[in-house]
This record gives structure tokens, C-alpha cells and sequence, in this order.
């Protein structure tokens, strides 16, 4: 069986085409810079060669028939014709409260997720066109959304609710929802799959570390808390998002600088955060960088950025009332060992003890927790296409997921 997973942005399309039969990626790329000048379909095929493809790619259906195209390509491709695609998965960041799990794409289905605009209005519009364009291109193919919200469905009301009148919740759905739903999912049961313990007896926190980051408390198999909100700005420092900031500062600044809301959105998702603070960049290797040179708000942001994490940590573990595993993953979780030394140092007290020494350059899937240490630290590199490939599959042909 062969699943084409599908990304959509506002500006690219990310694809993976897998092979469900031993679950291995066929080919995988990427639309970049959709609708603007320079666009270009860059396609890796399995044996790693790599194609770039140059275009006036002016919107989601054509970026989407650019990359059919390049799959059943005689010279780049992998499959002989269309018909050999049996499936493709959506990812759709914003599923609401109608979905506590991936589900088959209907017109009713989409009718939901349309709802959902006015709470994801920069991811769920561009997650549509992928859709939409898919539909029309092959007729009658199989479509399955993995939201990225449903993982955290099952958060207790007293985790999601906000101090705010009861009525504006029931009235525009005002509530914390949690993203990175499906790559918490994925590296919480795959750190139990190689802990070799049972995922449903568990108390689990997952820090996603990348430019948009999170931290999720996973108990007994189920979302139990989450550090992102209504919107992905709540929570952890990131790349370029403040992460938690007082509502007053928000006012504030917005008399201050006499801006409106669409400017204070755009500094508070767009310029704050590592960004903001350091001054130098989003990116941590930058700002690792800038540091080791001795700048000092370099020193300031990353200090920042480890600190929040290490409260959330500590936050989960009392609300879960105690830890078993703690799992790194993200680009920054997975590769960053000195933000992991950062967050995870001195924390033996709590039975968290990092092995210092196989901490250092260690970039691949594993433990790296002392031996004595009374909870597991492990890196697993996330891998939410396959996640959504697994959903799809189960949907569609009712197979066993991970």
C-alpha cells in the first residue's frame, strides 16, 4: 500500500510518499516560495539523488500536481502512474473540539475543519487548498485529516479551561487546545516501544524543542496537559513566538507603539521570542554561536529558553504526581546537547539524571539517563509523517497502528 503524506502551508507543501508494506519512505520533498517568484519543487528519491524543479508554481493545486508529477516521472519517480497511490494523509493543524482522533475526510468532515478557520486562520485555510486540490486531481482517492489538536483532546476540563467568563468558552470556544498532537503521540509510544513498558501505564513528558515548541504530560496513554493554548504562542520561549506573556503587556505595548492587532500579532509571533530577545537570530546554532563569542543577550535568550522549559517539567511532574520517562525530540531536543544539558542539569533531586558524558554530540534515537537515574531520559527524532501515514492506513484498510 502506498500513503502520500501532505504538509500545506501558506507557502510550501512538504511530501512524503511511503511504502506501508515495511513502512519506508519512497521519496520526499517540498513546494517552496508557493506563489512567489523563485518557486521550485526540490524531490529526494530513496536512493538519496536529489531533483530541483524550477516554476511558476502560483498556488496549492499546482504545487500539488508538480509533485504527482515528479512521483510518476519515468527518469525521477517511483510509481509507474497515479493508480498506484492507494491513500493520501492530510496533516491539519486546528481540528477544534469535534476531533479527539484522525478521521476520514467527508464533506461534512471538511465543513468542521472550515469552522475552525477563525482559531487557525494561518494553518487551517492553506491545510484546505492540499485537500481540496488532491480532490480534484484524483478523483474518488481516499483522504484521511490527522489533526494536530486531537492528541490533546482528552485534557481534563481543570487543564484546558481558562480564567476567563464561562460564556465566552461556550460562546467562541475559548479553551486551551495543544499542538504538536501528533508528534507527542508518536515519540511517547515510540519511547515505550524501545523502554520496552507498557504506554498506558506511564507518566510521560514530552518536550517537541524545535523553532515552534512544546512540552506535553502524557499519563496513562492520554494527553494530560499541554504548554500551547487556543493559539500556538502560549507556552515555552521559541524561535520567534514570547511564549506565556502577561495579557496586560500585550495592552500596553499596543498603546505604547500606538499599533493595532494585526501589528501585535505579527511582534509577538514574528519578532519576539530567541529572536527578539538575543537580537542576533530564530535559530539556536546561531545563538549558540553568538554566546561562545560572549554576547550577551545570547547568553541572556538561551538561559531564558531553558529555564521556562525546566519549569514546565517540574509543573507536569507534580501534576502528574511523579515521572517515568522524559523525552527530548525536535530539531533542538534531538540535536541541541548543550540546551539539554541546559534544562536537564541539577535536576537529580527530582530522580532526573542526565549521563553528562553520553550527552555530549549524541544525535541519534536513545537513552542518555544514568543508569541510577529513576527516570528515563531518551532522544527520539519525531516523525509525525509516518504518524500520519499510520493514521491513514488504519482509517482506510483498518491496519494496526504503532
Amino acid at each position: 500500500m502506498k500513503i502520500l503524506v501532505l504538509n500545506c502551508g501558506s507557502s510550501s507543501i512538504k511530501y512524503q510518499l511511503f511504502n506501508m508494506t515495511d513502512r519506508s519512505v519512497v521519496a520526499k520533498g517540498g513546494v517552496e516560495k508557493l506563489g512567489m517568484k523563485g518557486s521550485f519543487l526540490k524531490h529526494v528519491r530513496q536512493d538519496g539523488q536529489v531533483v530541483v524543479f524550477e516554476g511558476e508554481i502560483l498556488d496549492h493545486k499546482i504545487g500539488v500536481e508538480y509533485i504527482l508529477g515528479i512521483l510518476t516521472n519515468e527518469k525521477h519517480g517511483c510509481m509507474k502512474s497515479l493508480e498506484e497511490l492507494d491513500a493520501v494523509g492530510h496533516r491539519v493543524v486546528h481540528g477544534g473540539e469535534r476531533f479527539n482522533s484522525s478521521a476520514l475526510l467527508t464533506e461534512e468532515i471538511l465543513d468542521e475543519v472550515t469552522k475552525c478557520i477563525d482559531i487557525a486562520p494561518l494553518h487551517n485555510p492553506p491545510n484546505l487548498k492540499g485537500i481540496r486540490a488532491m480532490e480534484e486531481l484524483i478523483l474518488g482517492i481516499p483522504q484521511v485529516g490527522v489533526f494536530d489538536t486531537a492528541f490533546h483532546q482528552t485534557m481534563e476540563p481543570k487543564a484546558y479551561m481558562y480564567g476567563i467568563p464561562y460564556a465566552l468558552y461556550k460562546k467562541y470556544g475559548i479553551r486551551r487546545y495543544g499542538f504538536h498532537g501528533t508528534s507527542h503521540r508518536y515519540v511517547s509510544k515510540r519511547a515505550c516501544e524501545l523502554l520496552g513498558v507498557d504506554y498506558t501505564t506511564q507518566k510521560i513528558i514530552s518536550c517537541h524543542l524545535g523553532n515552534g515548541a512544546s512540552v506535553a504530560a502524557i499519563k496513562n496513554g492520554k494527553s494530560f496537559d499541554t504548554s500551547m493554548g487556543f493559539t500556538p504562542i502560549e507556552g515555552l520561549v521559541m524561535g520567534t513566538r514570547s511564549g506565556d506573556l502577561d495579557v496586560g503587556v500585550v495592552h500596553y505595548i499596543m498603546e505604547k507603539e500606538e499599533i493595532g492587532i494585526k501589528s501585535a500579532s505579527t511582534l509577538f509571533n514574528k519578532h519576539a521570542g530567541m529572536l527578539g530577545i538575543s537580537g542576533v537570530s530564530s535559530d539556536m546554532r546561531e545563538i549558540e554561536m553568538a554566546k561562545a563569542n560572549g554576547h550577551e543577550r545570547a547568553t541572556l535568550a538561551l538561559d531564558i529558553y531553558n529555564y521556562k522549559v525546566k519549569k514546565y517539567i517540574g509543573s507536569y511532574i507534580a501534576a502528574m504526581g511523579g515521572l517515568d520517562i522524559l523525552i527530548m525530540t525536535g530539531g533542538i531536543g534531538e540535536n541541541a546537547d548543550t540546551t539539554r544539558e541546559g534544562v536537564l542539569c541539577e535536576m537529580d533531586f527530582l530522580g532526573i539524571s542526565l549521563d553528562h558524558e553520553k550527552n555530549k554530540g549524541f544525535r541519534s534515537e536513545g537513552v542518555i539517563s544514568t543508569p541510577e537515574s529513576k527516570v528515563k531520559i531518551i532522544v527520539v527524532p519525531t516523525d509525525e509523517e509516518l504518524m500520519i501515514a499510520l493514521d491513514t492506513e488504519e482509517i482506510v484498510v483498518g491496519t494496526t497502528k504503532l
